[in-house]
Formats: structure tokens, sequence, C-alpha cells
């Protein structure tokens, strides 16, 4: 076909569609000639040049050119010539001339919304559930098998009546942009499963898709806000998928070296462990990071993001900077101001530990929380202080005046690491299906298998177990913070002792859907639990954060009653903790019992108190007490108490 086209508009980079026809822009300093090779429904290439602009980009706008139109970039790298794909594609097809080098397509279809609007869930009301799109409904077996795996698997009823019965409001997507399979994992017949190696930004991937990955990824965000539970989306800006000095070539190092941080030899500066560091001080780099996250929002109402090795993003070269450009940039931006933001607060190079050092209204994925609360009730780490710190919200970290937009997310488990269930089941990693000999992941796991590796029939083992699992959760949803919760904890799911799953795309990471009683009784606890701490625990959050918070009551108490004093911090084993409101609000109390023995508790003079769990039971009661309580070993009870019942 004989394209008729003319020099287009340089500021609207990537493809941008009218009724006229299609613009072309890209960001290409490295280039004086840039092809756009346009492929029929042949795919026969026509070739036509690009103009170029005296600040890099390239453009030209070709008239009567719709939508479904495959295209890719040519330019030339010394006497090569080199296929370049669209840093801006949002859809991905072959390339029949290039086995790497994929080819984008131009895309439009209008999208029926309805009334679909973001939840805006305040901070101190949110649960969030990390999920991932297809090892959560691969196994499902009430799921027709055509959806599994995908955008439509998670938005089907029986996926979302799960997550309403277990009270969540926030799903926490792991990356859902198109990644790439590393060259050492195709080597080895694997796949990068958790999809942290991004190829492209823009382009929701088509492996979680049965037809169309963005129409698809739509109704998925409709359905679940239909229903009052927001999406945020685990995305990568840390660094991309074309490695270091002898990784693959796609399009920013093709386009841009500039894009990453550089040595003074031009060589990258790998501080995330995946050779290359995307530098966000370069006016382009972050130009496409910020109209991503918008594009996500304006075209997908997508709630909020999680940012991985969020440091890297903050940087000067080998510093972090809280009033970086990026911060202030999108504490500004119409339209990201109002999301939520969720840092993972580090990356591996210097300066790169963050944790509490990010602006508001940043929220930070709270690790001094998981590995003090699993030390607590796995390893025996009598670390009474430590806990206490992590359990009122870590306010060594972030003062409560900032809170709620400051809340810390707190968690016991991510995606990386045991899932819950085997942190009670196993005491070491067992990655060898990884194909590293066991070396990767973290082995720093503060995880107990109860005395036998791995699953086991054995009751006591079991009951130990299943009691540990109640420990952690309770402390995670009653302690101040935004609760974050792997999605498959709620359904015991193991790995099989595997903590770096990140290339396991089988049943070691499918969520595991198989009944069981023990399953059962935890999935209704938990499903209880999440339901009293929106009702006894929110409030208290709500009244603990900003300026008034000093009028409220906090005391930390001997089991005998009497207030701790300064060598209890040090190896007190039996312990509680009561909050309350104001002069004579509502209170709740929190009994610790760390020890081996059952210890009784004396509860303050003239009180009546309801039990809202006690972790030694295997179900939520609602029993009333009054003046001393049996709280059994390795347990804890959370009684709370009305303002109407207090006798004064």
């Amino acid at each position: 076909m004989n394209w008729q086209f003319e020099t287009g508009s340089p500021h609207d980079l990537g493809v941008t569609l009218s009724e006229e026809g299609c613009n072309f822009a890209i960001h290409a300093p490295s280039h004086l000639h840039l092809n756009l090779i346009i492929f029929d429904h042949d795919d026969q290439p026509c070739t036509i040049p690009l103009f170029a602009h005296n600040h890099g980009v390239h453009s030209v706008f070709i008239h009567d050119l719709g939508n479904g139109v495959k295209y890719a970039y040519q330019g030339k790298q010394g006497n090569d010539i080199v296929w370049i794909l669209d840093s801006y594609a949002t859809r991905l097809a072959e390339n029949p001339f290039s086995t790497q080098v994929p080819a984008a397509v131009t895309y439009y279809q209008p999208f029926d919304w309805g009334n679909s609007r973001h939840p805006r869930i305040p901070r101190a009301s949110t649960i969030i559930n990390e999920v991932h799109v297809r090892g959560f409904t691969q196994s499902h077996p009430g799921i027709p098998e055509h959806i599994r795996g995908t955008y439509l698997g998670l938005c089907h009823p029986s996926i979302l009546a799960h997550f309403k019965t277990l009270g969540v409001t926030t799903l926490q997507l792991l990356p859902i942009a198109t990644s790439y399979d590393e060259p050492h994992l195709q080597e080895k017949g694997l796949t990068n499963f958790w999809g942290y190696n991004p190829l492209s930004w823009f382009a929701p991937d088509a492996r979680f898709a049965s037809e169309d990955p963005i129409a698809e990824l739509k109704q998925l965000v409709k359905t679940y806000h239909e229903h009052n539970i927001e999406i945020i989306l685990d995305v990568v800006f840390n660094h991309t998928a074309e490695g270091g000095e002898e990784g693959p070539a796609f399009h920013l190092k093709l386009l841009d070296k500039k894009y990453y941080l550089l040595n003074h030899d031009k060589s990258f500066i790998n501080y995330t462990g995946c050779g290359n560091t995307v530098d966000l001080t370069y006016q382009p780099s972050l130009n496409i990071v910020l109209d991503n996250l918008r594009y996500w929002v304006n075209e997908f109402q997508i709630d909020g993001f999680r940012f991985d090795l969020a440091a890297t993003l903050g940087r000067h070269g080998h510093y972090f900077a809280p009033d970086s450009a990026f911060f202030k940039t999108i504490a500004q931006d119409p339209v990201l101001k109002r999301i939520k933001l969720v840092a993972e607060p580090w990356d591996i190079g210097p300066d790169g530990y963050q944790l509490g050092h990010f602006p508001s209204p940043w929220n930070e994925c709270n690790d001094k929380f998981r590995d003090t609360v699993k030390s607590y009730w796995l390893r025996r780490d009598n670390n009474v202080r430590e806990l206490a710190t992590r359990i009122m919200g870590s306010r060594d970290l972030v003062s409560a005046g900032l809170w709620p937009h400051k809340l810390p997310v707190n968690y016991i488990a991510y995606h990386d690491g045991f899932t819950l269930q085997d942190l009670v089941s196993y005491n070491h990693k067992h990655n060898m299906a990884n194909g590293e000999h066991n070396r990767d992941g973290h082995g720093d796991n503060r995880s107990w298998n109860h005395g036998i590796e791995g699953d086991t029939d054995n009751y006591a083992v079991r009951f130990r177990r299943e009691r540990q699992k109640r420990n952690l959760m309770a402390t995670l949803l009653f302690s101040f913070g935004i609760p974050h919760i792997l999605a498959v904890d709620a359904l015991s799911h193991t790995q099989k002792g595997n903590n770096n799953a990140y290339c396991q795309d089988n049943d070691i990471s499918w969520a595991d859907w198989t009944p069981g009683e023990d399953k059962e009784d935890f999935k209704r606890w938990l499903s209880c639990m999440v339901d009293a701490r929106q009702t006894y625990m929110t409030p208290f959050i709500q009244a603990f954060s900003g300026h008034d918070r000093g009028r409220h009551r906090v005391n930390w108490l001997r089991s005998n009653g009497t207030p701790m004093n300064a060598d209890d911090w040090q190896h007190i084993e039996a312990f509680a903790l009561t909050l309350g409101l104001d002069k004579h609000g509502d209170e709740l109390m929190f009994l610790f019992n760390g020890s081996e023995i059952p210890t009784r508790y004396r509860l303050p003079e003239n009180s009546r108190w309801k039990i809202i769990c006690d972790t030694s039971e295997l179900a939520v009661c609602s029993r009333e007490i009054q003046t001393t309580y049996m709280q059994s070993a390795h347990s804890m009870t959370i009684l709370c108490r009305q303002s109407a019942s207090i006798d004064t």
C-alpha cells in the first residue's frame, strides 16, 4: 500500500490514533535516521522514514492508518541494521523478521466502564491481598478451563466471592506488564513467572489473556470496582529486561543509553541485581515512567501502584534523595497524587535501604515488622521492646502524626520468601527446582517446622502449626498499619519449601484449591479476623493518627496487671497491652504469652471484656470474661470493652 505521510507531532510519544490517521513519535537521539516499518496482513514490510527533530524525537503522521496495524522501528548500530520495539507499545505481536525483538500493534477499542469508579478505600480500612493473575486461578476447578490463569479468570464470580468473604479491599497484582524470560531461564526450560523483568511497560501481558489483554484487564478492574475492591499494580521501573552489557537490546539501549545509570566508561551501573538501573534524573526516563503511570490510571482505572526496588526511583547517582524530581512530580500531578503509592523501600546499591525515608503520602513495605513478628513467634526471640515498636506502627520510622497517609504496610509473607504455611512447616529452603543447586533465595527465613520438615499427618505438629499461623495473622491484623496478606495464604498453600519460586510456573506456585479440614478452619478464622479488625481495630488506627493522637491511652502490663518496668522489656515472656480511646472510651487489650506454660492474666479491675479471639482456639469466639484469664502457652488473646460497659 502506498501510504501518504507527513512530519507529524513530536510531543506525544508512542502511537496516537485519530480519525485522519496515526501519529508515531519516538525518542531516539542516538539515531540520525530512523525508519518505521509497517507490516501488511501478509507480513510484508513497508518502510517509511521518520522526521528527526532537534531534541532527539523522530516522528511521522500516516494518513488513513488505523487500528490493528503491526509496526516496528528500524535503525543502524554501526554497520548493522537493528530492529527496535516502540518503548510505548501497548500491544505486542510477532516480528516476522526478528525472533528477539517483537513488533507492536496500533490499538484502540472503546470500552464501556458503565458506572465503575475508583473505590478510594481509606488507608486505615485497607486490607491488601497480593495475587498472581495466572497462579491464583490456574488450578481452580470451578473456573472454565479456557480462562484459568487469565484476567477473566481472576474476575470469575467464584474468585470474587472468595475475596469478598475474606474482607479484601484491595488486590495487588504481581507485574502484568509484558515481561521477558531471561536467557538462563530459557536454557533450563523455565520462565520468569513473577514477571519482574519488564519488556514493555505499557503492554498488558498477553499470556494472561484469552484474546484481548487490554480489554480483558479493563474488565477485571471494572468487575472489582463494581464490588468496591481496588486494584493496585506491582510495577518495575528500576530496571528493564535489557540486562547489562551482554544482555539483549529491545529499545532503550538502542534508542538512548542515557536512560540508564552509567559509569564513567559508559558501562551500566547495576544497583538492582538485574544488569541495569533506570536513571530517573534523566528527563526522558522520568517522562516515560510518568506517562506509563498516567496510562494505567487513565485508561484502566488503576487505583495505585506498588513500586519494586523503589529506592532506585529516588536516586541521584550513588545516593537516595527523598526530594527527587520523581517524588515531587508525582506529588503535584493531578492524576497520580490521588492514588495509593506503595514503596519497596530499598535496592542493592549504596545508600539503598531507605525504610521510613519516603515522602508523604507514600506507604512503605515494612520488613522490620515481618522479621520481628516472625522472630517472636517462631524463633522464640523475646525482644519485647522491638515487638512493641512494630505493633504500635513502627513510629521510630514514621511519626503517627503523618498517619493515616503514612501508615506502614505490614506483612508476614510476600511473594518472595516462604508462604505462611511454609513458615510453620520448614526450617530450611528447598529450592532445587530452580536449577541453582539451592543457592538462590534468602537464607534468613526465621521459620520453624515444629519438629518435622515439610508436610505431615502428625496431629500434634499440625495443631501447633495452625496455632502459630493464627498468632502471626492476629498480630498482623491488630497492629497499627496497613495489612498486606499473600493471597494464597488464605488457602494454606505450600510451595514445598521453595522460598524463591520466581521461575516456577507449575503447582509449586499455582494456588492449591484442594479442600481440607485445617484449610477450611483457617480460612473461616481469617475471614472472621479481618471483619473483627474493621470493627474493632480500625477506629483505634483512626484515633491514634494525626495531631490529636496524644489524648488516648497506652499501657504495657505484666501478667499480674502491674506496669512493666525497665527490666521487663529485656526478658518478659508474658505481658499485656491495653489501648484506650480518650479518658473513658472504648478499650482493646492484648494478652501475649510467648512462654512454654499457660499463664493467668489479671485484667483491670471492675472490667467486663469480650473476647475477639484466642489464637489457641480454632474458631473466633465472642464470650465475655472478667477479672482473670488463663492464656495458653505460645498464643495470644485480643479483648475489647466498649465505653458503655466500663465502670468509672
